[in-house]
């Protein structure tokens, strides 16, 4: 491995780790609908499980409200049932062939919960890229150390490294405080 290759993979990294933060803190829930918080939901359908957007149609009804239309009748109750047993936390209707998801309003103390649990995400997004950085530094010195490039070359690529870091760091610090800010607004 070349000292190209090693930035390279842990750009590529740093990258994923901000795209799964993304994923993750679209998991969690503000005092708003959106489609997004029924993406994790799978559903039995024909004895395989399958994600919910695959069996119905998913949009909002207003912004407090999720509606879900399956494609075929009979996948109602089961989608309804999937929904109250998930981790959402939510009671879902049955109005006819469509299943409608009211979102509660957010309380005080829940809404505090939320941004110690949108921080924590944060810090473990900051954890993994910080792994990434060791784990190039240690590739740089590797290479230094077989005289595959010289200890000015192996610095300055160093340098780059916490660049890179520094900047998904931020990253990472604008991502959490536009969720935390989304969260604690009513």
């Amino acid at each position: 491995m070349n000292i190209a290759e090693i930035k390279k993979q842990a750009a590529d990294k740093m990258g994923k780790s901000i795209e799964t933060l993304k994923h993750d803190l679209a998991k969690i829930r503000t005092g708003r609908a959106h489609a997004g918080l029924v993406d994790h939901i799978r559903v039995d359908y024909y004895g395989s499980e399958v994600p919910l957007n695959q069996v119905a149609n998913v949009t909002l009804a207003d912004a407090r409200t999720i509606s879900i239309q399956p494609f075929e009748k009979k996948m109602v109750q089961v989608v309804e049932r999937a929904i109250r047993d998930s981790d959402l936390g939510v009671n879902p209707a049955t109005s006819g062939d469509v299943v409608r998801v009211p979102m509660p309003p957010l309380t005080e103390e829940r809404r505090r919960e939320l941004t110690k649990i949108v921080k924590h995400e944060g810090e473990n997004a900051k954890v993994a890229v910080r792994n990434i950085r060791r784990d190039a530094i240690n590739h740089l010195k590797e290479l230094l150390k077989n005289g595959e490039v010289g200890e000015d070359q192996e610095k300055r690529s160093q340098d780059e490294i916490q660049k890179m870091t520094d900047k998904a760091i931020a990253d990472i610090d604008k991502l959490v405080a536009e969720k935390e800010k989304d969260v604690m607004s009513v």
